[in-house]
């Protein structure tokens, strides 16, 4: 896996994946960019989410889950102190669907926390990752 980074200005750089796409990415305006995009570790948060779900509503199809509705809130606490680092990473996991099973529901997401996401798995590394499930 290959990417590039390329500075375009300011505090905007665009980030170019080996597979082609791009994600821009900016500093806020206290920090000297023009808060016109993501920040890199708001894209860390995303890429956990996106890692997670991905994991998660393919174990539930695979289990015949009828999942209407997926949102993973995710709250990342950082240092005070450079490197701002995540001290912490809350996720919430929660589902909506027709008579979804607990249990399954339950087995996925603690699969995809435990074994599949290489994200997480990268993030645990570094700091205490905690999880709860709400299903409507």
């Amino acid at each position: 896996m290959e990417c590039a980074v390329k500075w375009i200005g300011g505090m905007t750089f665009v980030g170019k994946t080996n597979s082609g796409h791009t994600v821009v990415m900016d500093a806020p305006q206290e920090s000297g960019g023009e808060n016109l995009a993501p920040t890199p570790m708001e894209l860390l948060l995303i890429a956990l989410g996106g890692c997670t779900g991905m994991d998660i509503v393919s174990l539930l199809k695979k289990m015949r889950e009828d999942l209407t509705e997926f949102v993973i809130q995710i709250n990342g606490e950082r240092q005070e102190e450079h490197p701002r680092i995540y001290k912490k990473i809350d996720l919430v996991y929660k589902f909506q669907g027709k008579d979804l099973n607990k249990k399954n529901i339950e087995k996925a997401v603690s699969q995809s926390f435990d074994k599949y996401c290489s994200v997480g798995a990268m993030l645990k590394l570094a700091c205490p990752i905690t999880y709860r499930i709400e299903i409507r």
